[in-house]
């Protein structure tokens, strides 16, 4: 009885063992099945699916040739990226010494340590080798490398649009200018290949997992400048800074009828290609647009059209000159003495006289004061019509939007106000001038800026982008009115150094620098000339600015001449014809 017991003890125990083993079998199955699921699934994904990012080619940027199609001012180099596969490579020091010989400086620091991580599936091994070096390291036969094309960014005309192209940065991103503000439709969408492989990486070709999706490159984007234009600014404003020993200057080239820019030039400059080599990144910035300043006597031009647009002055309209004038017990003194008594506003003009511009700003008013009236019609005018003081929506990164003081605001008293009237008191862009002024000129529509004149599609042909004026300014009555007075009050300062035939007229400037005080430097000034040319109807609306460190600079004198240069050239080039 006793050996039956145990012999079924034995059995027992044998069956709690099998069970027992069994149910570790269960337990482990279902941990590595059904837990740990995902990482297997991961790890064979690892080893059989092969993933290739197609990377997008970026926007071309083209300027325009005149009456030629579009050129190149931004191009694309190809280069390669060269990456290794650990898992599958062979004879590691080999492929070590190929691509230090071929790749040099581009290569990797630490390779052999790259190509030891056999628990990885992609290493770059070397990046920005020409095509020349890779067919040279396809030629050496390694098992394992793999190429990766890329674009790198060519600036072929050097410094030539400088601020206004902007750069590419390392990362692929772009920075400043039109690289930068349309960096998303330049940039494009990146590309995905992926395939799932067998055992000896050959493609398996069913499946849902192949994956094969194009890249969709960046836009091709041709701008409004015109590149023999750039040019020849770019000559005349070193040319300028050299003569009137400025060391900083911009200018702006406008098409009136259109908003479209023609050139932008700001000096010192740079070349977008060697960004990196920059040691002041405040060459970056555009200072067209980025850099507000109070511009001085060419806002005359706005005042009095405001004021005939109103209908309380004419060109003829008369009034006491002393050169001197009271606002809020401050006095407004006039820079250029002695044309006193009575005289017209036209005259005021000729003459830049601050005590006729804020007598055109009294009879906005009651005619006595710069009042609550008086200032809201500036305001709406300045402001909401000619666009100071606020975005103009220029595709260009950096945009400044500069101060125009509303009369709602403590600042915006009727002292500010006259200020106001010749050009001081509020910070301004030049673009937003330049815009506001064409408008003046042109019949009274206003055009947003732009520098965009269209794109290039993908079968290269070039597709024009027309624009249209976002609203009136003045009448078009007091456009001609204005643009006559412009034209009588340059004949004052050309000195004959105009083409004859020619309709051309513009203004002065000359502004004090505000200190950190609230005052402004005694030893500083900007200079400003703002101008049009062309036939009956304006073809360029030209602005200078010239500036430096305690130089005292003119709108007449040294920024002046520069316009006259760049104008008879413009005649010129845009083969424009004289008045019998």
């Amino acid at each position: 009885m006793k050996l039956e017991l145990q012999k079924g003890s034995r059995s027992r125990i044998l069956a709690v063992l099998v069970l027992g083993v069994m149910a570790v079998f269960v337990v482990r199955l279902f941990y590595l099945q059904v837990i740990q699921h995902g990482y297997y699934s991961n790890l064979a994904d690892n080893e059989q699916i092969k993933r290739l990012t197609i990377p997008a080619k970026r926007g071309l940027i083209y300027a325009l040739d005149g009456d030629k199609p579009p050129v190149q001012l931004v191009m694309n180099e190809t280069i390669y990226t060269v990456f290794a596969d650990p898992q599958t490579t062979k004879d590691d020091s080999k492929i070590v010494d190929v691509i230090r010989r071929i790749a040099g400086g581009n290569a990797r620091a630490d390779l052999s340590g790259l190509l030891a991580r056999k628990d990885s599936r992609y290493q770059i091994l070397a990046t920005k080798i020409t095509r020349t070096q890779a067919d040279k390291i396809k030629q050496e036969g390694l098992r394992g490398i793999g190429f990766q094309q890329e674009s790198q960014r060519v600036y072929p005309e050097g410094s030539l649009a400088a601020q206004t192209l902007g750069f590419v940065d390392f990362s692929g991103n772009g920075r400043y200018g039109v690289e930068g503000k349309l960096n998303d439709r330049l940039l494009g969408r990146d590309g995905l290949l992926q395939s799932v492989t067998d055992v000896s990486d050959v493609p398996l070709t069913i499946g849902n997992r192949n994956i094969n999706k194009p890249a969709v490159d960046g836009e091709n984007i041709v701008l409004s400048i015109d590149r023999n234009v750039q040019s020849y600014v770019d000559q005349a404003l070193a040319a300028g800074l050299k003569r009137t020993g400025a060391t900083n200057g911009s200018v702006m080239v406008m098409d009136p009828q259109s908003g479209k820019i023609m050139a932008m030039a700001n000096f010192p400059t740079y070349k977008p290609a060697e960004f990196n080599k920059v040691e002041d990144g405040e060459v970056f910035n555009n200072g067209t647009i980025s850099k507000p300043y109070e511009p001085g006597s060419v806002i005359k031009t706005l005042t009095v059209a405001t004021g005939i647009d109103k209908g309380v002055i004419t060109p003829q309209s008369t009034y006491v000159n002393t050169d001197l004038i009271t606002i809020g017990g401050e006095q407004i003194r006039n820079a250029t003495k002695g044309q006193t008594g009575t005289i017209t506003i036209q005259h005021a003009l000729n003459w830049s006289l601050n005590t006729g511009m804020v007598t055109v700003a009294q009879r906005l008013g009651d005619g006595t004061s710069i009042n609550r009236s008086a200032r809201d019609i500036m305001y709406d005018y300045f402001y909401n019509k000619f666009g100071l003081g606020q975005f103009s929506g220029i595709e260009l990164s950096g945009e400044a939007s500069g101060i125009v003081w509303s009369p709602e605001a403590l600042e915006g008293n009727a002292v500010r106000y006259s200020n106001m009237s010749f050009g001081q008191g509020m910070d301004l862009t030049m673009v937003q001038v330049c815009s506001a002024f064409s408008s003046i000129v042109n019949g009274g529509k206003y055009y947003k800026p732009t520098v965009l004149a269209g794109v290039v599609d993908t079968s290269g042909t070039y597709k024009p982008r027309l624009t249209q004026p976002l609203r009136t300014t003045i009448s078009p009555s007091t456009s001609a009115q204005v643009k006559e007075m412009t034209r009588t009050a340059r004949a004052m300062v050309n000195q004959g150094i105009d083409r004859p035939g020619y309709v051309i007229g513009g203004k002065t400037g000359t502004s004090e620098v505000p200190d950190k005080n609230g005052g402004y430097l005694e030893n500083e000034t900007v200079g400003t000339y703002l101008g049009y040319g062309g036939e009956d109807a304006p073809a360029y609306v030209i602005m200078i600015q010239v500036s430096g460190k305690n130089v005292l600079l003119q709108g007449g004198r040294d920024a002046m001449p520069i316009f006259a240069d760049i104008s008879n050239w413009m005649i010129d080039y845009l083969k424009l014809q004289p008045k019998g």
